[in-house]
């Protein structure tokens, strides 16, 4: 039962890594992702891949994984943050479809496969496998994002992404480059889900894309939604809430994406801003202005 629990700790903890990268992007720049388990997932792939073939030890691949989703993060956002709302909502959705079939179709992704034996975390020959030791890893890492993105929305630099995510031209008007905060913000939030992804795969030690589809992206944007848009400790408890919440409904797995997605549904309707949310809805697409 313990093992159980550090387990579920361990998924909690990514989850939350993942939730506060997406809630930046959807929170504070007011911008819509709906592929973010691709960032997620490059990541995943990426460390696993560096980690097989070149021997990288784990804070060498973590950091390729963060490279190599935020350049795909900048790549996607150069040319696509001028779209508003349902646009932007459509391409990330095609990127997110895009990169499933890629990791379903090349022979270095191992296709349907996917990638196994993936080695664990080590530092002085001392091994982090087991799950009490990858916790303390997780733990480190939880922080360390949540210290910097703290950091990052109390500057001058969040009050300019919330002022672009309340009204992009006053923004605009006041002096702020808008495309580049999107553009930079959108990279620093897929290399995030890049380290998530890192961890995930060093964890599991195996990996094939159905752990990096559509499902996931729309289980963490339920995560943000149920904590709430623009707030960081909505963003833990929504991770947290929705990593324990099919353990509730264990009789009812076939049911799960039905649940998230009422869930969803029911929180735009009754609590637009979370449980912990602050500033009006972000996700623009979804709720029109009467």
């Amino acid at each position: 039962m313990t093992a159980y629990l550090l387990h579920l700790a361990i998924l909690a903890g990514i989850y939350i890594i993942l939730t506060v990268s997406l809630n930046l992007i959807i929170g504070y720049a007011g911008q819509v992702s709906l592929g973010h388990a691709a960032f997620y997932g490059i990541g995943a792939y990426a460390s696993a891949l560096v980690a097989l073939h070149w021997h990288f030890p784990f804070p060498l691949a973590a950091l390729s994984a963060m490279l190599a989703a935020g350049v795909c993060g900048m790549a996607l956002g150069l040319p696509t943050l001028r779209l508003k709302e349902d646009y932007l909502a459509i391409v990330t959705l095609g990127f997110g479809v895009i990169m499933d079939l890629v990791f379903l179709n090349l022979e270095i992704t191992g296709g349907p496969d996917g990638l196994a034996g993936i080695p664990s975390p080590a530092l002085f020959g001392l091994s982090f496998r087991p799950t009490g030791r990858y916790l303390i890893i997780v733990a480190v890492a939880v922080i360390l994002v949540l210290l910097v993105t703290w950091r990052l929305v109390e500057s001058y630099h969040g009050r300019a992404l919330r002022a672009i995510r309340d009204h992009e031209i006053t923004a605009q008007v006041m002096g702020i480059n808008t495309p580049a905060y999107k553009v930079v913000i959108f990279t620093l939030a897929a290399a995030l889900a890049g380290l998530a992804g890192s961890l995930y795969a060093h964890y599991i030690t195996f990996i094939n894309p159905e752990s990096f589809g559509l499902h996931t992206s729309i289980l963490i944007l339920a995560m943000v939604v149920l904590g709430g848009m623009g707030s960081i400790v909505g963003s833990v408890a929504g991770a947290v809430i929705l990593t324990a919440l099919p353990e509730l409904l264990r009789e009812f797995r076939s049911y799960q994406d039905l649940v998230y997605g009422a869930l969803l549904v029911g929180l735009l309707i009754l609590r637009p801003e979370g449980l912990l949310g602050k500033g009006k809805l972000s996700l623009k697409f979804l709720q029109r202005e009467s």
